[in-house]
């Protein structure tokens, strides 16, 4: 086997700037106060927030664990802070028809004192009136008025009575009217002696009473006008009154809001509106002392008439609002109008609307996360709608509406909000593709990186960041050889040598455990050992399933060989991502070659195991081996290619080179080294590919060397593309130092196969013909082979 396809020490080891840590410990530095390279997402969000219009909401993307959600809550509370602070906004009854209460927008922080001024309002109200118009001198003028008109109605009437007693006639008041009858010996003639009468008679009373009621009719109507007059007067006084009292308690409620004119509006309703059911405070204290439950029912309802619903309350606030909004169901997105049993139904009114996050956010920013939204598209559909419309309907859900019951409809609210959605790659994919009023309505689009350069102005703010962190969750502080750790823990997120991860969610979760062994040890600062402890602490937490998996491997109960040459077998190498933790595990793929019809029979394939790109990493290597040995003549050969002992699933390509060298061992004869894990994918050139999960696959099959034991000649085969990817466990890196683990980088299958076999792989000559004792000169013998024995068969 020759060198030149070791991974050198120097490839293996990462290279960290010398001197750039002069500091004891995280204590000594400035914690960080701004993001780490992410200046794309932080200049669209900026471009987003600083465009107007309802179609320029913004969407960030990123993976989790990026500290986007935080990122952007920073940022809009930075932009929110120098823009001015939204009007409160109340709902209040709406006189003309209590269905439709009206919402009024007022200063920032007035609508509490706007509610319980008008509370006091009525409150005061409810005794002033009644106290003044039944105070005795009321009454009084009340009753005098009453006397005066009696007494003018009184002296009309007497005036026709007269007129009748001279005609022997009298007029006598009904339970509904004013009846003339004629008098006997001063009395109301009987109707025995009415009809006594001659005809004569009857006439001369007959003209007599027409002549009566002529003058009686006008002098009725004449009664009347004085009542009406009396009544009208005596309303338009308690008018005068009342308004005089209102205004007196108004009036600096008027004042302090002299500059809304809604609200101006509005008091002036509520002073007609209680002229007009002046009734409805007298009648308080008239049944105060009689029936309890009656009055207070009624009190309730006559201070509910007036009362102030507070539905945006900003007088905490300093700046746009800034929203966050966990659950974005409807309710909590667009507001509730809630509902009480009452009799077998249900009631409401203005004071039962309830405001959701849409509205607490008007005229700021309201954050959302997109895959709780997509879970309804009802409240997604609906957020679409408010956006492009730029008005807010509180209602009903439209799928619970009781048609049956009645309920209200506020007026539609004048909504002008930026709404910023946070989610992954896959949604924002899906909606970008499939659904055109996204694209109108979140025209900007803020991409969070995960990693960042290993530079040195990175390396010296993820450790600012571990400062900030310190002091913001009160940890102990680390030493220079713990951050170094840290960062090296930050590589290996991102499996590459040059990068850093800049998902801070993990690393957060990573530092708080360092502090925590460290604190349980009662050392005074976090060190390298407590960074390892917590990283070896946290696997060991979660891979019991690893464990399980490896004692597989102790009795042969999962064969696999890690010494020795075998023909036709190759240890691939497979990951097990579980959730936490991901780790490699070894399998053995055979192959076997045989005469017969062309093509590969792909055995996940034929039992409903393997997955589309497995399947297509098959179909690379028929393109493969028809493009080397089948220039002259066509390939007559069968292979069957399969995973041992596995049982469920097969996806990815990381596998197909490994399954080519098993072909060509089989079509060689030529055995593989067993001590060699192989991984990389190849292309139908024979180039091989990177692949994912590399750190992983070297320790899964470390591992299981270290159990069956090392024999100095065990290590694993990589694309050489690979090799920036190392960012290997300790103990790993130290077995290889010493020479009892190798890595192996190769670019293309004639290198590959030669590590595995020590035989070279040969290079055709100008008949496409290869060199006998290579690899693919014994390959290219065993197909000529077959092709001629399928000619004799044939024939």
């Amino acid at each position: 086997m020759k060198e030149k396809f070791k991974v050198s020490l120097k490839e293996l080891n990462q290279k960290y700037p010398s001197g750039l840590f002069d500091f004891k410990d995280t204590s000594k530095l400035e914690p960080l106060d701004r993001i780490i390279n992410q200046k794309r997402a932080v200049e669209a969000i900026d471009f987003g927030l600083n465009m107007t219009g309802p179609e320029y909401n913004i969407f960030v993307t990123g993976l989790e664990g990026t500290g986007k959600s935080t990122i952007v809550r920073e940022l809009l509370k930075e932009h929110a802070k120098n823009r001015q602070t939204s009007e409160d906004l109340c709902l209040v009854n709406n006189f003309d028809n209590d269905y439709c209460p009206v919402v009024i927008e007022m200063p920032a922080g007035s609508a509490v004192y706007f509610s319980q001024s008008m509370t006091r309002f009525i409150e005061v109200l409810k005794i002033k009136i009644p106290e003044f118009f039944e105070a005795p001198s009321f009454l009084e003028e009340q009753n005098a008025i009453h006397k005066e008109t009696s007494i003018r109605q009184k002296k009309l009437l007497e005036d026709v009575e007269q007129f009748a007693r001279n005609l022997g006639l009298s007029i006598l008041r009904t339970q509904t009217d004013y009846e003339v009858v004629p008098l006997l010996d001063g009395k109301p003639m009987s109707q025995e002696d009415y009809q006594a009468l001659d005809e004569a008679a009857l006439r001369k009373i007959d003209e007599a009473m027409e002549q009566v009621e002529e003058k009686l009719s006008p002098c009725l109507i004449e009664m009347d006008n004085l009542a009406e007059q009396m009544e009208a007067g005596l309303k338009e006084k308690v008018a005068s009154i009342t308004d005089q009292l209102i205004s007196e308690q108004i009036d600096p409620v008027r004042y302090y809001f002299k500059d809304c004119k809604d609200i101006q509006i509005y008091l002036k309703n509520v002073k007609q509106d209680i002229i007009d059911n002046i009734s409805l405070f007298l009648g308080v204290k008239s049944q105060e002392e009689n029936e309890g439950e009656k009055v207070l029912e009624m009190t309730g309802s006559l201070v509910k008439r007036y009362q102030v619903n507070v539905l945006v309350d900003r007088r905490r606030e300093k700046g746009a609002p800034v929203v966050f909004e966990p659950n974005p169901s409807f309710h909590n997105l667009f507001g509730k109008i809630e509902k009480k049993p009452v009799t077998g139904s249900f009631e409401t009114d203005f004071t039962m609307v309830q405001a959701g996050s849409l509205l607490k956010a008007n005229k700021g920013y309201l954050i959302l996360d997109i895959e709780p939204l997509l879970s309804n598209p009802l409240v997604w559909e609906s957020l679409k709608r408010t956006l492009q419309d730029s008005q807010l309907r509180i209602e009903d859900m439209p799928d619970q509406l009781d048609y049956g019951m009645p309920s209200l409809k506020p007026a539609p609210i004048p909504l002008s909000v930026k709404v910023v959605l946070v989610g992954g790659y896959e949604p924002f994919r899906i909606l970008q593709s499939a659904d055109a009023r996204f694209n109108k309505i979140f025209k900007v689009r803020a991409d969070f990186d995960y990693e960042a350069p290993l530079t040195d102005e990175n390396i010296y703010n993820y450790a600012r960041f571990i400062a900030r962190v310190c002091k913001k969750e009160n940890l102990l502080s680390f030493t220079a050889d713990g951050v170094w750790a840290v960062i090296g823990y930050g590589s290996r997120m991102v499996a590459n040598q040059q990068k850093l991860s800049l998902r801070f969610g993990p690393i957060l979760g990573i530092l708080k455990e360092a502090d925590y062994w460290a604190k349980k040890e009662g050392a005074s600062v976090v060190s390298e050992k407590y960074v390892t402890l917590a990283l070896n602490q946290q696997r060991f937490r979660n891979n019991l399933y690893e464990e399980k998996l490896s004692e597989e491997f102790d009795d042969q109960y999962v064969l696999i060989d890690v010494k020795g040459r075998t023909t036709g077998q190759v240890n691939a190498l497979a990951v097990y991502d579980m959730g936490e933790i991901a780790f490699g595990r070894p399998t053995r793929i055979t192959a076997e070659s045989y005469m017969g019809p062309a093509g590969i029979i792909n055995v996940e394939h034929e039992s409903d195991l393997s997955g589309q790109t497995h399947d297509k990493g098959i179909m690379i290597i028929s393109g493969y081996l028809g493009r080397m040995f089948a220039q002259n003549y066509p390939l007559s050969v069968s292979i069957s290619i399969t995973f041992e002992q596995s049982y469920d699933g097969i996806d990815g390509d990381s596998a197909s080179s490994t399954e080519l060298y098993a072909v060509l061992s089989s079509l060689s004869g030529i055995p593989i080294r067993q001590e060699i894990a192989v991984t990389g994918s190849v292309n139908q050139k024979g180039e091989i590919q990177a692949i994912g999960d590399v750190n992983e696959k070297i320790e899964g099959f470390y591992d299981i060397c270290v159990k069956k034991g090392l024999t100095k000649h065990q290590g694993v085969m990589i694309p050489a593309s690979n090799v920036k990817n190392l960012v290997l466990r300790k103990d790993v890196v130290q077995t290889i130092e010493s020479g009892w683990f190798h890595l192996y980088k190769v670019t293309n299958i004639e290198e590959g196969i030669e590590v595995l076999t020590g035989i070279a792989a040969g290079q055709p000559d100008s008949n496409d013909c290869y060199p006998k004792e290579t690899v693919f000169g014994k390959v290219q013998e065993k197909l000529k082979k077959y092709h001629e024995l399928s000619l004799q068969f044939g024939k």
